[in-house]
């Protein structure tokens, strides 16, 4: 009897096993960066995350920008078919292709002057993501008839690549019926800032909301990480200028979030879309800073010892009016204009919290991420800037 019992417990436990393995396998993986929806979706295959097919099929535009490379990762991550639009030659985006599994993704020539070749990247996305955008205006030598017999003219404006092209693409996601648009902003947009970029960004969200109204607006503010524009800034000017400028004394505020947060939040919208139409999420860092309190965290981590000028804002862009045409400048005019103002989300933590009624604004909270402070991974991509690197921080190395 004693072993007939055991024989019953061990049969138990197998069963018991065996439907606990279904189970999880009726489930989708919760094992990726981003808090997943535990039901599958009809055509969804494997256990979801890699080696997995989502059954769902996102577009891309803007793919090898700076946020664009950490989304395409997520994607890849959890097991999307992604169309990744391309600009330049096949090689451009090469980067991209270890993120997904083999299969998983499909790149598509387009030109923003051609809405045919913008549908053909579109095709049958379920979501279309658009993340273009530029810091400055992109230029490049011309012929003319006159001496010198060149100039420079601009291939794309602020206005048409934050206003015509987010409008493109939301006309042509009302016209072929995809159920879901994410576009990209920032939460410097304003009608009224002195920078035609943060102009433009606030028109371009117009312009999307009028040919879409059910898109999600994610509005981040500057964006830290290891090819980041901000924190690398002040050191490479360390490195290169005699004299490092703090535009009006580097008094604006500015509240910086971690790109993979970003990456992570738009990915969390991907899973359930539904649950955000029509809403704005503002994604921001924990705490606010002004550039000279940035400007200061970089050399303690670096090293440096640089010597930072307050500049009157004029001064800086007659400064940055002649380094604006460098291939990828460091500093532009407009540039200056932007950091002369606070680059701040709406409201504070509390104030979102707060909110009532189903058009509050939504935030990074609300996808179930944590912001990540930027002590946590500054040192991370800052510290090649030290002289002999970080070994000369310590004894017994030389």
């Amino acid at each position: 009897p004693s072993q007939s019992k055991r024989n019953t417990t061990m049969l138990a436990a197998a069963s018991a096993t065996s439907r606990s393995r279904w189970a999880k396998i009726a489930q989708r993986s919760l094992s990726t960066y981003v808090s997943r929806v535990p039901v599958r979706r009809t055509n969804e295959a494997g256990p979801g995350g890699r080696s997995s097919d989502a059954d769902l099929k996102v577009a891309v535009f803007g793919a090898g920008g700076f946020l664009g490379r950490y989304v395409c990762c997520q994607l890849g991550t959890n097991g999307v078919l992604a169309y990744i639009g391309n600009r330049g030659d096949e090689f451009e985006l090469r980067h991209l292709k270890p993120m997904f599994d083999l299969g998983r993704s499909r790149f598509a020539f387009y030109s923003p002057h051609d809405v045919d070749s913008m549908r053909e990247v579109i095709s049958d996305a379920d979501i279309v993501i658009n993340l273009i955008g530029k810091y400055y205006e992109t230029k490049a030598l011309a012929n003319t008839d006159k001496f010198p017999f060149i100039k420079m003219k601009t291939n794309f404006t602020f206005e048409q690549c934050n206003v015509d092209i987010p409008r493109t693409v939301a006309e042509l996601c009302t016209e072929m019926q995809v159920d879901h648009m994410i576009h990209v902003s920032s939460a410097a947009a304003n009608p009224d800032s002195n920078s035609d970029w943060a102009r433009t960004k606030y028109e371009g969200e117009q312009a999307v909301k009028e040919a879409y109204p059910w898109a999600t607006i994610v509005r981040p503010t500057q964006l830290f990480g290891p090819e980041d524009k901000l924190l690398n800034y002040f050191a490479n000017a360390a490195n290169r200028f005699p004299v490092v400028p703090m535009v009006d004394g580097g008094h604006a505020l500015t509240q910086p979030v971690y790109m993979a947060d970003v990456a992570n939040t738009i990915t969390r919208i991907c899973d359930e879309p539904e649950l955000f139409e029509g809403k704005t999420v503002d994604c921001f860092g924990p705490t606010d800073y002004s550039y000279k309190e940035l400007a200061q965290f970089v050399y303690d981590i670096t090293g440096q010892d640089p010597t930072l000028v307050d500049m009157p804002k004029e001064a800086v862009k007659t400064f940055a009016k002649v380094l604006q045409y460098e291939r990828a400048p460091m500093i532009t005019p407009d540039l200056v204009e932007l950091w002369s103002e606070d680059y701040l989300p709406q409201m504070t933590a509390e104030e979102y919290k707060a909110q009532k009624g189903d058009n509050k604004i939504l935030t990074m909270a609300d996808c179930g991420i944590t912001a990540t402070p930027i002590e946590k991974i500054a040192f991370r991509y800052l510290h090649r800037f030290r002289a002999g690197g970080h070994f000369t921080m310590a004894e017994g190395y030389h």
